[in-house]
C-alpha cells in the first residue's frame, strides 16, 4: 500500500466517515479515529469545530487539497455572483482531476491526480498533467490512445460503485468525455453530506 493510500484511510477515519464510499474504507469496520486514542469518545464540536470539519471534509474528499489552494478557490467562490457555497463546489468540481475521476477513467481522485500528472489525457486535444486546470462548460477530455488500455482504466470503467452525474457526458469505446456544464451542489454525487455553507461561515470568521 502506497502512502498515499494510507492518507487517504487516515482522513477517513479522521473525520469518522466512508467519504468517498468505497468498500474498501476502513471506517466500514471501524468507526473510531486512528491511533491509540481512536475509541474514546468523541467531544461535543463547537461551532469552530463543526466548521472546521466541513472544510476538511469538502478539502480532504477533492485528494486532500493544499490549504492555499483551496482556500483561492474559497475567495475565487466569494468573488462571483451567487451564493459562495454553491460557487465553491461548481469550481472544485470543475478541476481536471475531479473530471477525470466523475468520468470513471480511475478508481479514486487520487489516482485522478496521479494519472493526469503523468500526461494521460488530453483536453481539447492537448496533452494536460494540471490536475487542477479548471475546464469550461463543453471542454472536451479524452484519455490518450496508448493509456486507453492500462488496467487501472479498464478496471474502472467496469466499477459499478459511482454512477457518472448528469453534468457530464462519456463515451467509452472512446474512451472521451465532456465537460456539459458547471453544477449545484444537489448534483453532484457525494457519498457524504457536504456542507459548503459551514465552509463559508469558516472562512467568514
Amino acid at each position: 500500500m502506497s502512502k498515499r493510500e494510507q492518507s487517504k484511510y487516515k482522513i477517513n477515519r479522521r473525520l469518522g466517515v466512508n467519504l468517498w464510499g468505497r468498500p474498501k474504507s476502513p471506517i466500514n469496520k471501524r468507526e473510531y479515529g486512528p491511533g491509540q486514542h481512536g475509541q474514546a469518545r468523541r467531544r461535543k464540536l463547537s461551532d469552530f469545530g463543526v466548521q472546521l470539519q466541513a472544510k476538511q471534509k469538502l478539502k480532504g474528499y477533492y485528494g486532500n487539497i493544499t490549504e492555499r489552494q483551496f482556500k483561492r478557490y474559497y475567495e475565487a467562490a466569494a468573488r462571483r455572483r451567487g451564493d459562495t457555497g454553491e460557487n465553491l463546489i461548481e469550481i472544485l468540481e470543475r478541476r481536471l482531476d475531479a473530471v477525470v475521476y466523475r468520468m470513471k477513467f480511475v478508481p479514486t481522485v487520487f489516482a485522478a491526480r496521479q494519472f493526469v500528472n503523468h500526461g494521460h489525457v488530453m483536453v481539447n486535444g492537448v496533452r494536460t498533467n494540471i490536475p487542477s486546470c479548471l475546464l469550461k462548460d463543453g471542454d472536451i477530455v479524452e484519455v490518450r490512445q496508448k493509456s486507453k488500455e492500462l488496467p487501472i482504466v479498464l478496471e474502472a470503467t467496469a466499477l459499478a460503485e459511482r454512477d457518472v452525474p448528469d453534468y457530464i457526458e462519456v463515451d467509452y469505446k472512446q474512451m472521451k468525455g465532456a465537460f456539459v456544464r458547471g453544477p449545484q451542489l444537489a448534483d453532484v454525487p457525494y457519498p457524504v453530506q457536504m456542507e459548503p455553507n459551514l465552509v463559508v461561515e469558516y472562512y467568514s470568521r
